[in-house]
């Protein structure tokens, strides 16, 4: 057996031996807990339609909107290596100015603040 097929059996085994020990675990002791449908925190006697606040889902929206500035930004060390790298720095500083306007906008309507 070559080293490849024996740490493979190896890897096989030991899954196997965790997923049996993680089924059988938790039925040990069970608990009101675990045994509640709903394991969220939400009460489940109560009604399962309650609607988001749409503050929730605009923090949402600006959060993701100022995380894909990373990916906007990402090829900027890269820029670097061209013959002109001006171009690229005009374009990543255009970005983050825009992206600056739009957080002092926000920020000045009071879109960010969560509790009124």
């Amino acid at each position: 057996m070559n080293l490849v097929s024996t740490i493979m059996l190896i890897s096989a085994l030991i899954s196997l031996v965790l997923a049996t020990v993680s089924f059988w675990l938790p039925q040990l002791s069970p608990d009101s807990e675990k045994l509640s449908p709903y394991e969220c925190g939400f009460d489940p006697l109560g009604s399962a339609r309650l609607p988001f606040s749409l503050r929730f889902f605009l923090v949402a929206i600006l959060f993701l909107l100022f995380d894909l500035e990373i990916a906007l930004l990402l090829p900027l060390p890269w820029g670097d290596q061209l013959n002109d790298p001006t171009l690229t720095f005009i374009w990543a500083t255009a970005v983050l100015m825009l992206l600056t306007l739009g957080l002092i906008y926000e920020w000045l309507q009071g879109g960010l603040e969560w509790a009124e």
